[in-house]
């Protein structure tokens, strides 16, 4: 094996590598969107707010964000 096809192959070696790399960032990142999706769809976001139930009438009702 030549010189240069030896510096070719360890080339396309990294390359695949890096595209490995960047292929499983995507699909954690995806998964992690998917299970924030899914989590919001079940209203599981909404169990971790604060509730207003124990909050006088018309508290919370008009917020005024002009200012």
């Amino acid at each position: 094996m030549d010189t240069m096809s030896m510096v070719s192959s360890l080339l396309a070696a990294q390359a695949g590598n890096r595209q490995m790399q960047v292929a499983a960032t995507i699909m954690k990142s995806n998964a992690d969107a998917e299970k924030s999706a899914v989590l919001t769809l079940l209203g599981v976001a909404q169990q971790s707010a604060p509730s207003l139930a124990n909050v006088g009438a018309g508290i919370g009702g008009n917020l005024d964000v002009t200012a």
